[in-house]
């Protein structure tokens, strides 16, 4: 399912192709006449426009800045930025940049554009044809931008080229200095005004010192609000109690330490305590002597009561009182140092409060004074900034700044002319004229709304077309069976006889909604196959407002079916024979006011029932349906009749209503028939007429060459069959 899906959209898509080549090929005429007009307009017009140069000078720019680093500080990198770029490309463009250009002397544009243009301008003017003039573009992913400028005269596009390039540069190092002077003069304004206020600033600070007497230092390390010896005095109290402090809790830690140690260990701690006690460093000694001289051998083999050891121990007893005398004296001297320091720090907290408490004192008095030197000191600084950005940008200003635009290609003579370009216009023309001519071809097919194809027909009217009749036609009694139109009838014939219903609906008449679709050619011819075919065949001209059935025949229409159903003449004196022996034909007569609708009279119905009951078959022609009564009546009058639709000539709402009219009356419509088919330029009919004409025609004309050679003994040069040669259109 889904193949035969898939299947169906691939034919309707090459339907819908050849629906489009069928449109192009019909309008060929119209496509060729907007094609040829639209090259050959331009041909002839990029003939007579006038050759113009290009010349185009290249230069690098930069954003403002020196061609070496500034003083102070450094040179920014170069950033890509496209807004500033095309800020440029716009003051290029600008009056300030081309004014100067117009009133140069040595390029002079007043004059020789007057001259040029047969008129004199004004320098607005010029600035507009200039600026029109002028093309700028710049290098892809560079900072390098391309000035072109057109001219009629090559040198001319060279020179307003360089100068464009030399007026930008040296405006943007004249904008640059100009910039950098006034920003020179607005610092030397601020500083001059900055030192009047130093100079105010300072007498006020002067005044307040004298005022409040202020003791005014101004030492290297000090800090900008240091400016009296209260701190100074603060900070030296302070550090002082800082070291009693440390010495008090040195002391009173070792005093308590020494005071803890037991008897036998006192003495060794007061020794590596107090190492440097001098006396004690005597006594010790003397002390450790006399008791290695009781321990020795020879005290004991002398005994205690021996004079000399007698001594020794009253030396022992008199050191020990001695050392011990030393080491109290030693701890009392650390409780006085502790008492000492105690009353040190107590002292220095004193004095660091009264300290503490008048330079409160003074710094609410000296507030003032202090404020105002602040202000001084601030000001100062503001001048200091004020006079070293000054003075960098006097430095700036003097150095070279011809980086910020670098002229590196100059503009020279083109070589030849940029336009206009005779090829490229011509294959715009081609393409143009191609476009512009299909275009106006599907529109004009589509503001067309006539009939065009059989599936139009068949879905407008929901009839079936049951013949195709290509242009050019003429009476098939003139032509004969062999005419190479006849098939065409052929296959109309056989149609028409299998949509009948029964073999007795043999009357037929022919219908269209406008004039001048060939209804009575198409019924003559049609009527002529069916007596070719050995039928009675009878003719009946009832198109009684503008006959034309008597001339195709070539006979008088003097009497007629208007005499026979007046009952002026029998039906035998009004029906002519044709010299085809099987086809009669009525011609219509005379019309006389008086017998306007005949038609519908009661000797018309039984003029039809009669005519049927004596030929085979009756075909009646009749003026168009739209407006006139009587094609409807003879439609209702009939068995069956025929809509016939010129190709591509009245609109389909005409054909529609030609249909429901015919219907309306109740007569039977048969289906449709598409009238004067140019088969050569619409291939969508070929294979429903022209087929026919190449194969069948073609293969007759052989069989009787091949006859009247048999007869002759063998083909002849130079001889013909007799038989008119068919000319036929080729067939695509």
């Amino acid at each position: 399912m889904q193949s035969s899906g898939n299947t169906k959209k691939a034919q309707d898509a090459k339907l819908h192709f050849l629906d489009y080549w069928r449109i192009i090929r019909i309008r060929k005429t119209v496509i060729l006449a907007v094609f040829l007009l639209v090259v050959l307009t331009t041909t002839v017009v990029t003939f007579f426009i006038k050759p113009t140069y290009a010349s185009t000078v290249r230069i690098a720019i930069e954003k403002d800045t020196s061609d070496i680093a500034p003083l102070i500080g450094f040179r920014p990198a170069a950033q890509y930025d496209p807004y500033w770029i095309q800020t440029q490309f716009e003051k290029i463009q600008s009056r300030s940049v081309l004014h100067p250009v117009i009133v140069d002397p040595d390029l002079n544009l007043q004059k020789h554009w007057a001259e040029r243009y047969k008129q004199p301008l004004t320098t607005n003017e010029i600035y507009q044809v200039l600026k029109k003039s002028i093309d700028v573009e710049q290098g892809r992913n560079t900072s390098v931008i391309e000035i072109t400028v057109y001219s009629e005269l090559k040198e001319e596009a060279a020179k307003i080229a360089n100068k464009i390039a030399r007026v930008y540069k040296q405006q943007r190092v004249d904008n640059q200095l100009e910039l950098s002077n006034a920003g020179i003069q607005a610092l030397e304004e601020q500083e001059k005004a900055q030192e009047d206020k130093i100079i105010a600033a300072q007498a006020e600070v002067d005044r307040l010192k004298g005022e409040l007497g202020v003791p005014d230092i101004s030492l290297a390390d000090s800090g900008p609000f240091t400016s009296t010896t209260g701190p100074q005095i603060i900070a030296k109290l302070e550090a002082a109690k800082t070291d009693a402090e440390i010495t008090l809790i040195q002391h009173r830690a070792l005093y308590e330490s020494l005071a803890a140690l037991k008897k036998e260990d006192f003495r060794k701690g007061v020794l590596n305590s107090v190492p440097r006690n001098q006396r004690l460093s005597v006594l010790i000694p003397r002390y450790d002597k006399v008791i290695r001289d009781l321990n020795s051998g020879g005290g004991a083999a002398l005994g205690p009561e021996h004079p000399s050891m007698a001594g020794l121990e009253k030396e022992k007893e008199i050191l020990e009182n001695q050392i011990q005398e030393e080491l109290e004296g030693v701890m009392i001297a650390l409780k006085q140092s502790v008492d000492k320091n105690q009353m040190v720090v107590a002292s220095l907290e004193s004095r660091i409060e009264e300290a503490k408490r008048k330079e409160a004192e003074n710094t609410e008095n000296f507030r003032p004074y202090f404020t105002a030197k602040r202000k001084l000191e601030s000001l100062q600084r503001f001048l200091d900034a004020i006079r070293n950005r000054r003075l960098q940008e006097t430095v700036d200003s003097r150095l070279p700044k011809t980086s910020i635009v670098e002229i590196y290609d100059l503009a020279e003579p083109a070589l030849k002319q940029v336009s206009p370009k005779l090829g490229l216009n011509v294959a715009l023309g081609v393409l143009i004229g191609l476009v512009v001519g299909v275009g106006l071809a599907f529109f004009i097919e589509y503001l067309d709304t006539s009939v065009k194809t059989i599936d139009d027909v068949e879905q407008a009217l929901g009839s079936p077309v049951l013949g195709v009749i290509p242009q050019n036609v003429s009476s098939l009694l003139e032509e004969g069976p062999d005419s190479p139109h006849a098939e065409a009838y052929r296959v109309l014939r056989t149609n028409v006889l299998f949509s009948r219903k029964s073999d007795d609906i043999t009357t037929m008449t022919v219908v269209s909604g406008g004039a001048g679709e060939g209804k009575s050619t198409t019924i003559f011819n049609l009527a002529t196959i069916f007596a070719q075919n050995n039928n009675k065949v009878l003719v009946v001209d009832s198109d009684l407002r503008r006959p034309s059935l008597h001339k195709i025949i070539g006979v008088s229409n003097a009497n007629g079916l208007t005499n026979y159903l007046m009952n002026d003449g029998r039906l035998d004196e009004v029906i002519q024979t044709t010299k085809l022996s099987t086809l009669d034909f009525l011609p219509s007569g005379k019309l006389p006011s008086s017998s306007l609708g005949i038609l519908n009279s009661p000797q018309m119905k039984t003029f039809v029932k009669d005519v049927k009951s004596r030929y085979d078959f009756v075909f009646f022609d009749s003026p168009p349906i739209m407006g006139v009564s009587d094609a409807s009546i003879l439609a209702s009058e009939v068995d069956m009749a025929l809509l016939v639709i010129q190709y591509r000539k009245y609109p389909q709402a005409m054909t529609v209503r030609a249909k429901q009219m015919v219907e309306k009356v109740g007569g039977n419509l048969l289906g449709v028939v598409l009238n004067n088919i140019n088969i050569s330029q619409d291939s969508y009919y070929y294979y429903y007429s022209g087929y026919y004409y190449d194969y069948y025609e073609k293969s007759n004309i052989a069989k009787e060459e091949k006859k009247e050679n048999d007869k002759n003994g063998g083909p002849k040069t130079g001889k013909t069959t007799g038989r008119p040669e068919l000319v036929l259109k080729k067939k695509y």
